[in-house]
């Protein structure tokens, strides 16, 4: 209270206690005050408590939509498809020499041992790079996380797949346990130090899922553990699934549509009955008479007592209102993913103009992800790779390499598809003249890597030359053949003039 309510209160203490109240609530914001419409639904736990309660029924039931929901399915899909692509995370290696030029031997020598290690990269070998790369990445984002153990050098029962001696082991969250005894130094299994900074992992030896003894444990280092986790609140150690808040739509959707293809089913079955008369006119022999009406066009049916009328069933299915309803889910789930409307729902109707307002507003959310993918799975791992096989002996590093730059390298992903390839390309041509970009970045842009079509580029072009093919894609004539081209317009040029002065005279 202030000095004036205090002075009240010696007066009317009800009075001054209202009047303090009230001068309470409009100093307060709207939202944090429950009213009729409003219960103000707070959240006062720690961001770890949250997801000790709820983590891993939220990954159980993310895997069951998983399975069963074609919605989730094509989400997780699309997923795939937009953020790790057919051919996966793509690394372009970009070693300079200390003249700050790119060593082309040696980021060659690097691509070819990195393709041969890419064909079984993992302790199983049953993935290629490209497959594991989109199974980790649906694990995390339908789980929460994934764990990946780093193998390096000579382990006892272990054959690596490629002559440099690192492999990699992928782990479901379910291998970390969540509900472990936290003493402040391990949270949900693992262990951090003074700055809350991970530094080791505890690991089950067996899959807890498939196995009944699976209480044992082992430690990994972090130096030796990825961990890529969808969080949303910082200090949170554990991920949580992505799915997590439209689980709950997403099901109802699902329960709805089915009772509707249910109601449609019954609806396609006609069904008929009798509307009886008064009750008098019948007695109990008639009614126990089994009587067939035969259904035809035209039919006539004449045969019908007194009092009786033929109806029909009629349930007003399917619902005209389904389409409408179903697309509005669509677009609050596609919010909710990081989707589009458009990839979800197949829908693809519309302008150029809008499907590509879509498509780039949607890539911004698939890039994001992407590089979430690509600085806690893709870089460390290539690195780590790259340190082994230096060490391993198999890559030279030549003496003009500056060695602050070994583990420079490109990035990308699925590029952008392009709605309307001429005004696509035309666009991209007139950047690069324009100095707004480079020939690059538009090879990027449609998918392909930049060395490897400039080196078959050169191939093409070369053998062409040697055959004497001539195309009007093949803009690089010699230097014999343009001075030739020049001349011949500076021919040109002066009979034009010349034409003009013979019909004067």
């Amino acid at each position: 209270m202030n000095l004036l309510e205090k002075t009240i209160a010696t007066l009317s203490p009800k009075w001054a206690m209202q009047r303090s109240r009230n001068r309470y609530v409009l100093n307060t914001y709207e939202a944090a005050l429950p009213s009729r419409t409003h219960k103000a639904v707070r959240d006062n736990q720690g961001a770890n408590s949250n997801v000790r309660q709820s983590a891993v029924s939220l990954r159980e039931q993310a895997r069951s939509l998983d399975q069963n929901n074609d919605i989730v399915i094509g989400i997780l899909d699309k997923l795939e498809e937009r953020v790790i692509g057919s051919r996966g995370i793509h690394i372009e290696p970009q070693p300079l020499n200390r003249n700050g030029e790119v060593n082309e031997v040696l980021a060659e020598q690097i691509r070819k041992y990195w393709a041969e290690w890419s064909i079984k990269p993992e302790v199983t070998g049953q993935y290629t790079r490209p497959t594991l790369e989109r199974m980790l990445l649906r694990t995390w984002l339908r789980d929460g996380e994934v764990f990946i153990q780093l193998v390096k050098g000579k382990v006892a029962g272990l054959q690596h797949g490629s002559s440099i001696p690192f492999s990699m082991e992928a782990l479901e969250p379910d291998f970390v346990p969540m509900n472990s005894l936290d003493d402040g130094k391990t949270v949900q299994g693992i262990k951090l130090n003074a700055w809350r900074k991970p530094i080791a992992y505890q690991v089950y030896l067996e899959n807890p899922q498939e196995s009944q003894n699976f209480s044992q444990l082992k430690e990994i280092s972090a130096e030796n553990m990825l961990h890529l986790a969808f969080k949303r609140r910082l200090h949170q150690v554990r991920g949580v699934s992505m799915l997590h808040g439209v689980i709950v739509r997403l099901a109802d959707l699902k329960e709805y549509e089915e009772s509707e293809r249910v109601a449609a089913r019954i609806a396609a079955a006609m069904t008929m009955y009798i509307k009886k008369g008064d009750a008098a006119l019948y007695d109990d022999e008639s009614d126990t008479a089994q009587r067939q009406f035969d259904i035809a066009p035209g039919a006539v049916i004449d045969d019908l007592k007194p009092g009786e009328d033929i109806g029909l069933i009629n349930s007003n299915r399917p619902n005209t209102n389904l389409a409408s309803f179903r697309d509005g889910q669509l677009r609050a789930a596609a919010a909710g993913t990081r989707s589009s409307y458009s990839s979800i729902a197949r829908d693809y109707n519309g302008t150029y103009s809008a499907q590509r307002q879509e498509l780039v507003e949607s890539f911004e959310g698939y890039s994001v992800l992407q590089d979430c993918f690509v600085a806690q799975i893709s870089r460390p791992i290539y690195r780590e790779w790259l340190k082994m096989a230096i060490a391993a002996q198999i890559i030279q590093i030549p003496a003009e390499v500056d060695e602050n730059s070994l583990f420079n390298a490109v990035y990308s992903g699925p590029a952008m598809p392009w709605i309307d390839p001429v005004k696509e390309a035309t666009a991209w041509k007139e950047r690069i003249k324009g100095g707004l970009a480079t020939e690059s970045q538009a090879i990027r842009a449609s998918g392909f890597n930049p060395a490897e079509i400039k080196r078959r580029r050169i191939v093409e072009i070369e053998e062409n030359r040697e055959k004497g093919l001539k195309f009007d894609t093949d803009l690089t004539n010699s230097g014999e053949n343009v001075a030739n081209f020049n001349r011949s317009l500076i021919t040109e040029n002066d009979n034009e003039e010349r034409e003009p002065k013979k019909a004067e005279e």
